[in-house]
């Protein structure tokens, strides 16, 4: 009996070990999404989520959860709750994820790109250079498996009360913001007063006046909010840009087999080009519009600033003497926030935005 029972152990241990990767998979993976489906993040993550659906043959199914379905309304405990595994995935704003990770604040240094000949192309620079590799390793570091980088847009500012042009022009304003502190030295920095509250609590102040303006992308967040039902007036200023980063809980990544790894990494990279070409187009010099219309995926509108003048909306383009103004009105914020960062990512990225030129 007593072989006969190590005979049966030894037979399940080859079978159970025999067995492919997938068969250990769960039936669904969490995907978390702060904003709404229609959101450019959240057709994004969508667009992810169904490339590893479809190339995996449906081994590996991701669900996504918009509007911080998992977060009970706070964004910023998503990186923690990612690391300890009540989600598998994240498509994350480094905003959200910047008071664990310090170094995430990098690209939220106020006209710091917005100074750039060209800012899209000093911001791949940057994330597929050195500075990215470093910022995705302090990600790492903290316990999470960063997999790939995706995009919401520059974000500009939205007001009731007037155009805004110059740090003058934006004295005074009650300015909704996210609660990452670099924000709120940055307003008050120009002169304005910011109001830290969440996206249900702003478009109720909105329309009360408790609050006046507020600061997100064009085609990510404020077209699909249809925000021209708040405010008449938005400024491309491109003061700073949250990029998104495609993250997994390391346990859940560590079970998926090399194969399937290298399937996710593929769909990943897809998911970039996608989230940068939705988040860009009309704002760029055309390469957007092209891309997206090579995969059949123009979105509308493809011209974001005609649509908004047509909604009725001021719209105010600064010309780079103007963004040179607010760039020196903010000079002691970056001051402040460079040490804070790191100066050698800083630096880092300083190079690899120059070898881009």
């Amino acid at each position: 009996m007593k072989k006969l029972c190590t005979l049966l152990i030894i037979a399940l241990t080859l079978v159970v070990t025999s067995l492919p990767a997938f068969a250990q998979y769960k039936s669904q993976y969490k995907l978390s999404v702060v904003p709404g489906a229609a959101s450019g993040w959240g057709k994004s993550a969508q667009y992810f989520t169904d490339l590893v659906r479809e190339r995996t043959d449906g081994r590996i199914n991701i669900k996504c959860y918009f509007s911080s379905q998992l977060l009970a309304g706070k964004q910023t405990s998503e990186f923690l709750m990612l690391r300890n595994g009540a989600i598998d995935f994240a498509m994350a704003s480094t905003i959200n994820w910047s008071p664990q990770i310090k170094p995430l604040n990098l690209t939220a240094l106020p006209f710091f790109l917005a100074m750039q000949d060209d800012r899209y192309k000093a911001l791949d620079a940057l994330s597929a250079g050195e500075a990215g590799k470093m910022m995705f390793a302090a990600i790492e570091k903290k316990g999470v498996k960063p997999i790939g980088w995706a995009e919401n847009g520059f974000r500009e500012l939205t007001n009731s009360k007037r155009a805004v042009a110059s740090p003058a022009d934006i004295k005074g304003l009650k300015i909704r913001v996210v609660g990452s502190p670099i924000f709120i030295d940055a307003f008050k920095a120009l002169g304005a007063n910011p109001v830290n509250m969440n996206w249900a609590e702003a478009t109720t102040g909105f329309q009360q006046g408790v609050v006046d303006g507020q600061e997100n992308p064009t085609n990510g967040i404020n077209i699909p909010v249809k925000i021209w039902n708040y405010h008449n007036f938005i400024t491309e200023w491109h003061y700073i840009i949250d990029p998104l980063i495609t993250g997994v809980n390391p346990r859940v990544w560590k079970s998926f087999s090399k194969e399937d790894q290298a399937i996710i990494l593929e769909c990943a990279k897809e998911a970039e080009l996608y989230s940068k070409a939705i988040s860009r187009v009309g704002l760029d010099d055309g390469s957007a519009l092209a891309y997206l219309e090579s995969i059949n995926m123009v979105p509308t509108p493809a011209a974001p600033l005609v649509f908004l003048a047509e909604q009725g909306m001021t719209v105010t383009k600064l010309t780079p003497e103007q963004t040179k103004v607010f760039y020196d009105a903010t000079a002691g914020v970056r001051e402040k926030w460079i040490p804070i960062i790191g100066e050698d990512l800083v630096n880092a990225a300083k190079a690899d935005i120059a070898a881009s030129k």
